[in-house]
């Protein structure tokens, strides 16, 4: 069982103890999505801990993304249960990276690139540059992030 797969557990218990609904349904909600990503396709298997990061990063996306739909609507109390639950989703989430990172992060990338085909990429070359930009931010930057440094330094 991956490492964050068992403290998901370990605080499900802590939180029915302390009677915490907020933190106790949000912590039962998140290892349902890992289940779930766990028995989806053609065959079951255990997730890796990146799988388990990537599931709560997409959680919380839809946190967010439901708080923002009941902020426009009106709804303010709905739109904090949202944004509560993903203060406590992000929790378990590596820290995002900061601009700057992001920014090195799409450097290093170009670079790799540059030396593997022997000139400096363009546009062309996006695919290639994301691919290792995705790969060298792992899960603690958002794709639209990284897709933005990497066209800006392109």
């Amino acid at each position: 069982m991956s490492e964050l797969k068992s403290k998901l557990r370990a605080d499900l218990t802590t939180a029915m103890k302390a009677k915490d609904t907020l933190r106790l349904n949000t912590v039962r909600m998140l290892l349902a999505a890992v289940q779930t990503a766990e028995v989806a396709g053609k065959e079951a298997k255990e997730l890796t801990d990146a799988e388990v990061i990537a599931v709560l990063s997409k959680e919380a996306k839809k946190r967010n993304e439901s708080a923002v739909v009941y902020e426009q609507a009106g709804r303010g109390e709905l739109a904090a249960t949202e944004r509560a639950e993903e203060q406590i989703i992000e929790e378990y989430l590596p820290t995002p990276l900061t601009d700057a990172e992001v920014a090195d992060i799409a450097d290093t990338a170009i670079a790799d690139v540059a030396e593997q085909i022997g000139e400096r990429p363009g546009m062309r070359q996006m695919g290639q540059v994301m691919k290792v930009a995705t790969a060298l931010a792992a899960g603690r930057a958002d794709g639209t992030r990284v897709s933005a440094a990497v066209k800006s330094r392109l």
